[in-house]
């Protein structure tokens, strides 16, 4: 078995190596998507165009609208001299949200008498407004606390009340509660499959546009054997992609690798192994290469949204949530954002990496099994 293949790796290293432009393409392709996806496919809520109708003109209310804009999730657009010019503002999109300050804000805080201040906000989005509206709440009780604690100060009182109960809040592995942390280790996994996905799927299909199908079917090779002599040189390219990934992964964005990098190189072949058979299973199905690059984007749709990529596995319905369980990309990305950012080894992923096994065993089974009932 070991000898025959060796003719069909050559055969996929030349037609590789023959093809320049496409070479640079499959290395040049991963870079642009990481670095595109990596600025846009982002949770973070920043910079929310405000408008404010500061009825106060106070220094308090001043400063509470500093607090807003130093925060860095908003930043003050337009100053409204009305509510109904603030609410215009909301509705044809100039700004998402809008701080009414009543004219008794800073008496009433000053006062102790609890002031209170409107905050419109633009709800057709629900990410962008649950971050920002909890994030306007935040600041208006820290500025109101500090206000309130001056003001006794200046009177010469002294308040020493302990709550009861103090949270004291420890954020591991991603301090700075980045984005990029999180999403840059899963458009590895993500890029991944769609490039090794589309290195194969057009293998067979190629072969037989070609012509040089028949000349295949006349050579003793077994189809097990020729799929892993496509397979093979494939994954070499899919394993150098992998490695320019994981550099600019961690130069460009500043994600550190804090496990093993070799450990993740390794699994990463598992999931190689499992993207370019699901690639030639495309191939031995498709009548032309139009039809695998189809084929192939459409298996990529369950892949972002069954995976945990954008959205929880435990959030998902039920039956979802057992769809999820045989995308071989939801095994990956526990393990690339495990070791990548938690740094766990082998013992916390191996219901993952027997997983992964079992994907790439299966997938290569019916890919060859598939190219012999196309041979007959």
């Amino acid at each position: 078995m070991g000898w025959r293949i060796i003719p069909i790796i050559r055969k996929e290293f030349i037609h590789i190596i023959r093809d320049p432009r496409t070479l640079v393409v499959m290395f040049v392709m991963p870079l642009m998507q990481l670095i595109l996806l990596g600025y846009a496919a982002t949770s973070d809520v920043r910079n929310v165009p405000l408008a404010v109708h500061d009825q106060s003109r106070t220094p308090e209310s001043r400063r509470l609208v500093e607090a807003f804009v130093q925060s860095g999730q908003f930043t003050v657009v337009r100053l409204a001299g009305s509510e109904q010019e603030l609410a215009g503002l909301v509705d044809n999109g100039s700004v998402r949200a809008g701080l009414i300050i009543p004219p008794t804000y800073a008496a009433d805080l000053i006062g102790g008498r609890g002031a209170q201040v409107a905050f419109v906000l633009d709800g057709s989005d629900p990410s962008v407004a649950a971050s920002a509206l909890s994030s306007a709440r935040l600041i208006g009780q820290v500025e109101a606390t500090n206000i309130q604690q001056q003001a006794l100060a200046r009177r010469g009182a002294v308040v020493a009340l302990a709550p009861p109960m103090e949270v004291r809040t420890r954020v591991w592995y991603n301090p700075d509660m980045a984005s990029a942390v999180f999403m840059v280790p899963a458009l590895i996994g993500l890029i991944l499959q769609l490039q090794a996905t589309l290195l194969t799927a057009s293998a067979i299909v190629r072969e037989r546009e070609r012509g040089t199908i028949e000349q295949l079917i006349v050579t003793p090779i077994r189809p097990l054997e020729l799929i892993l002599g496509k397979i093979l040189p494939y994954a070499l390219v899919a394993l150098l992609i992998t490695i320019e990934i994981l550099i600019i992964g961690t130069l460009w964005f500043g994600v550190p690798i804090k496990g093993n990098l070799l450990l993740l190189l390794g699994i990463s072949c598992l999931f190689l192994l499992s993207s370019l058979s699901i690639g030639l299973l495309i191939s031995t199905v498709a009548q032309t290469q139009q039809e695998a690059f189809l084929l192939t984007f459409l298996t990529l749709l369950p892949s972002i949204f069954l995976s945990g990529f954008i959205y929880p596995i435990a959030a998902l319905p039920k039956v979802l949530q057992f769809l999820s369980g045989v995308v071989p990309l939801s095994y990956f990305l526990v393990v690339v954002r495990g070791i990548v950012i938690k740094g766990v080894g082998v013992p916390s992923l191996t219901t993952q990496i027997g997983a992964l096994l079992l994907f790439g065993a299966v997938l290569i089974v019916l890919a060859s099994t598939r190219f012999r009932k196309r041979l007959d």
